[in-house]
C-alpha cells in the first residue's frame, strides 16, 4: 500500500525537519508552555510533498474537497509516506481515535488549510499531531522525570549539606570541648603543680620549724639540764654543808664526852683528849675553807666524815676501856663485897643460919646491870670459824686462780660466768624462771656439764673447780644483796629463796654465803670489832664494812645503803625455804638465827646511824615472820625495844642522823598501835610458784 508508506516517509521527513529535531533545554520550566508554541503551530507540507501526494492518487481526490496551497512551504522535502497508521497493537484503534479527533478539532476550529486537504492529507494531519502529542507527553514526562530527579538531588544535596553541616557543628564543638578541656587540663596541672610548691614549701618550712623546735629544745633542754644541775649542785653542796656542820657538832658533842678527870675509873684519857682536840682542830679547819661562800667538796666532806668516824671508833675504843675499868673496879668491889659477907657470915654462922644470898648470884645481877659492847663468845667463835672455813677455802683454789696457762685461765672465766650469770638473772618474773635458775647453779654445784656461752663447762674439770665454783658463787650471792637488794628492796626475796635452796643442797655454799656476809657486814653477826694496837684507821674501817680506795672512805649514806641491803638479804634467807626441796629436812638457818640475831643486837650498846638503820631493815623483812613464829614473846620484845632500847638509840643519835630513828620509831608505833606487823612488799606467795 503505498498510501501507508508515503504516511511514514512524511512522519520520518518531520523528525528530521528542524521542528522535528527537538531538545530538551533546562529553560523549559522557566519560560514554560510558551517555549512549545512553535511546535503546537500546525505544519505545513512543501510543494513537493503536495505533489507528490497529487501524482500518486489524483483519482481519489474528492472534487468537493480541494487542496489549498497557500500554506505549503516552498522547500523540498523528503518524499511522503503513506500517513496509515502502523501495523501495532495499537492499530486501527488509535487511527481511529486520531481520526475522531481531527474530525472533532475540524468541526469546532475549522482551518482553511484542512478544509483544502484531502482525506488523506487529514489522516496524516492526524498522525502528525499523534506523534506531536506522543513527543510532547514523552517530553513531559521527561522533564517531569528531569524535575523529580533535580527535586531529589536537590532534597539530597540540601540532606547532605545539613549532615556536613552537623558534622561540621559537631567538629566545631568537638574542638572547642578539646580547647576547654585542654585549658581545664593546663589549669589544673598548673594548679597541681602549684599546690605541689605550696605543700613542698609547706614541708620545707615545717622541716626547719621541726628543726629549730629540735634545736629549741635542745637548747632549752640544756638550759634546764644545766638549772638542775646547778640546783642539784645547790642542793648537794648545802646538804654537804648541813652534813659537815652536823659532823662538826657530832665531834664537839663526842669531844665533850672525853673527860680526862674522870674519877669514875682510873684511867689515863689524856692520849684520847689530845686525839680529840686534834680531830675537832681538823674539822674546824675544814669549815674554816669552806666559810667563804664556797659548799664544801666531797674531798673535805671524805675527810670530815673520816675524822668522825676516826672519833666515834676513838669514843667506842674509850667507852670499852672505861667499861673494862668499872667491870674491873665493880669486880674488886664485889670481891671486897664477898669477903666482908663472908667474914660476917663466918661471925654469924654460930648465932643464925645463912640468910643472905649466894655471891654468885648477886655477881649476876651486877653484871647484867649493863648492856655489852661485843658479841657473845660463843658468836665471836662462830664468827671466826665461818671466816677460817672461807680463808681454807679461798686457799684450795689458789692454784686455779693464779695459774698462768691459757687452757687453765680459761676455764677459769668460764666456771666464773657459769656461777655469776645465774645468779644475776635471779629476779620475780616467775617461778618457773626461779627454778630454771636454780637446777643451772644445782647441776653446776653437782659436778655436771652445764652451757655457759654456747659451749658446755664442769667443775669437774678441774681438781678445784668445785671449791672455786663454791667460793664465787657465794661471793655473788652477797654481791647482790650489796647492790641490786640494797637499790630494790623487793629482789631480797627472789634471791633469798634460791640461795636458801642451794644451802639445804650444798650446805658448803651457805657457810661460805655467811662468812662473806659477816665479812662485808659484822653487824649480821652482829658484832662490833674492836680497833685492835697497830691497827690503822683505814683497816679499822674495812674491818667495820667501810670502802676505803685511793679517794678515801665511801661516805655515810652509800655505806648505809649496802649494809642495809645485806640485812635485809639476811633477813629473808632466814624465813625462806626453796619450796621444791625435802620437807622433813630441818632448815638450815631458820628463823631462830633471826631471833638469836635480834636478841644479840638488843644485848650491845646502840651505834649511832647504824643500829637504827639494821633494826628497822630487819624488822621490816622478818618482822612478820617472827610475829607469827614467837606471837606474844615477839611483842614483848618489842615493847622492850620501844620503851627501853629506843631511848638509848636517841642518846647516841645526833640531829644529822635521826632520818633512821624516825623511820624506827613511826614503825614501832604503827606495830603497836596496830597489833600487827604487815607483810614486807615483794614476799613471795604461793601463787607465785604457778607461774
Amino acid at each position: 500500500m503505498p498510501a501507508e508508506s508515503l504516511r511514514w516517509d512524511t512522519l520520518e521527513a518531520l523528525k528530521n525537519s528542524s521542528k522535528g529535531k527537538l531538545k530538551y533545554n533546562t529553560d523549559w520550566l522557566e519560560k514554560g508552555e510558551g517555549v512549545l508554541e512553535s511546535v503546537n503551530t500546525t505544519p505545513c507540507l512543501s510543494a513537493w510533498v503536495l505533489r507528490q501526494l497529487s501524482s500518486r492518487s489524483p483519482q481519489k481526490a474528492a472534487p468537493s474537497s480541494p487542496v489549498s496551497v497557500t500554506g505549503l512551504s516552498a522547500e523540498p522535502s523528503a518524499p511522503a509516506r503513506d500517513p496509515s497508521p502502523p501495523a501495532e497493537p495499537r492499530g486501527a484503534i488509535e487511527w481511529e481515535e486520531v481520526q475522531g479527533d481531527a474530525v472533532e478539532n475540524t468541526q469546532k476550529d475549522p482551518d482553511p488549510s484542512i478544509f483544502l486537504l484531502s482525506a488523506r492529507a487529514t489522516q496524516v494531519e492526524g498522525c502528525i499531531r499523534v506523534c506531536e502529542k506522543n513527543h510532547r507527553e514523552k517530553a513531559q514526562e521527561l522533564l517531569r522525570q528531569r524535575l523529580e530527579l533535580q527535586e531529589e538531588m536537590v532534597g539530597a544535596m540540601a540532606s547532605r549539606e545539613s549532615e556536613q553541616l552537623k558534622r561540621f557543628e559537631e567538629l566545631m564543638e568537638l574542638k572547642r570541648r578539646q580547647e576547654y578541656q585542654s585549658v581545664r587540663d593546663m589549669l589544673e596541672r598548673s594548679s597541681q603543680e602549684a599546690l605541689g610548691r605550696q605543700e613542698k614549701l609547706k614541708e620545707e618550712h615545717r622541716h626547719r620549724m621541726k628543726i629549730q623546735n629540735l634545736k629549741l629544745r635542745e637548747a632549752e633542754l640544756q638550759r634546764l639540764r644545766e638549772a638542775e644541775l646547778e640546783r642539784q649542785r645547790q642542793v648537794e653542796g648545802r646538804d654537804r654543808l648541813r652534813r659537815l656542820n652536823s659532823v662538826q657538832e657530832e665531834v664537839l658533842q663526842l669531844n665533850t664526852l672525853i673527860d680526862p678527870n674522870s674519877v669514875q675509873a682510873s684511867l689515863d684519857l689524856t692520849g684520847y683528849s689530845v686525839r680529840g682536840n686534834q680531830l675537832c682542830g681538823h674539822v674546824s679547819e675544814i669549815i674554816r675553807t669552806t666559810a667563804e661562800g664556797e659548799f664544801p667538796s666531797a674531798e673535805d666532806m671524805a675527810r670530815a666524815e673520816g675524822a668522825l668516824q676516826e672519833m666515834r671508833t676513838m669514843i667506842g675504843i674509850m667507852r670499852q676501856d672505861i667499861e673494862a675499868a668499872l667491870e674491873k673496879k665493880r669486880r674488886d668491889l664485889a670481891e671486897e663485897e664477898e669477903k666482908r659477907k663472908q667474914l660476917e657470915l663466918q661471925r654469924q654462922q654460930e648465932v643464925k643460919p645463912q640468910t643472905t644470898a649466894p655471891p654468885a648470884e648477886q655477881k649476876g645481877k651486877q653484871r647484867k646491870a649493863g648492856l655489852q659492847t661485843s658479841a657473845e663468845e660463843s658468836t665471836l667463835k662462830w664468827y671466826k670459824e665461818l671466816q677460817e672455813l672461807s680463808r681454807q677455802c679461798a686457799a684450795s683454789f689458789e692454784e686455779l686462780n693464779s695459774s698462768k696457762d691459757m687452757q687453765t685461765k680459761k676455764l677459769r672465766m668460764e666456771l666464773q660466768k657459769a656461777a655469776s650469770i645465774p645468779v644475776s638473772q635471779i629476779s620475780s618474773i616467775s617461778g618457773s624462771k626461779l627454778r630454771e635458775i636454780f637446777d643451772k647453779i644445782d647441776v653446776l654445784l653437782s659436778c655436771k656439764s652445764v652451757q655457759s656461752a654456747g659451749r658446755p663447762v664442769s667443775a669437774s674439770q678441774h681438781p678445784q673447780g668445785l671449791d672455786f665454783v663454791s667460793y664465787k658463787l657465794a661471793e655473788k650471792f652477797v654481791k647482790q644483796g650489796e647492790e641490786e637488794v640494797a637499790s630494790h628492796h623487793e629482789a631480797a626475796f627472789p634471791i633469798a629463796v634460791v640461795a636458801s635452796g642451794i644451802w639445804e643442797r650444798h650446805p658448803k655454799v651457805g657457810d661460805l654465803i655467811l662468812a662473806h656476809l659477816h665479812k662485808k657486814c659484822p653487824y649480821s653477826v652482829p658484832c662490833y670489832p674492836p680497833m685492835k694496837e697497830g691497827t690503822s684507821i683505814e683497816d679499822y674501817q674495812r674491818i667495820l664494812g667501810y670502802r676505803v680506795d685511793d679517794i678515801g672512805v665511801e661516805a655515810q649514806d652509800s655505806f648505809l645503803k649496802r649494809m642495809s641491803g645485806m640485812i635485809r638479804l639476811y633477813a629473808a634467807i632466814i624465813q625462806l625455804r626453796w619450796p621444791y626441796g625435802n620437807k622433813q629436812a630441818a632448815d638450815p638457818h631458820g628463823l631462830n638465827h633471826g631471833w638469836r640475831w635480834l636478841a644479840q643486837m638488843l644485848n650491845m650498846e646502840p651505834l649511832a646511824d647504824i643500829t637504827a638503820t639494821l633494826l628497822f631493815d630487819f624488822l621490816e623483812v622478818c618482822g612478820n615472820a617472827l610475829m607469827k613464829q614467837y606471837q606474844g614473846q615477839f611483842w614483848k620484845l618489842i615493847l622492850m625495844i620501844k620503851e627501853e632500847y629506843f631511848p638509848r638509840i636517841e642518846a647516841v643519835t645526833t640531829t644529822g642522823q635521826m632520818g633512821s630513828v624516825m623511820r624506827l620509831k613511826q614503825f614501832l608505833e604503827d606495830c603497836l598501835k596496830r597489833r600487827e606487823i604487815p607483810v614486807p612488799k615483794g614476799h613471795l606467795s604461793s601463787s607465785f610458784w604457778r607461774s
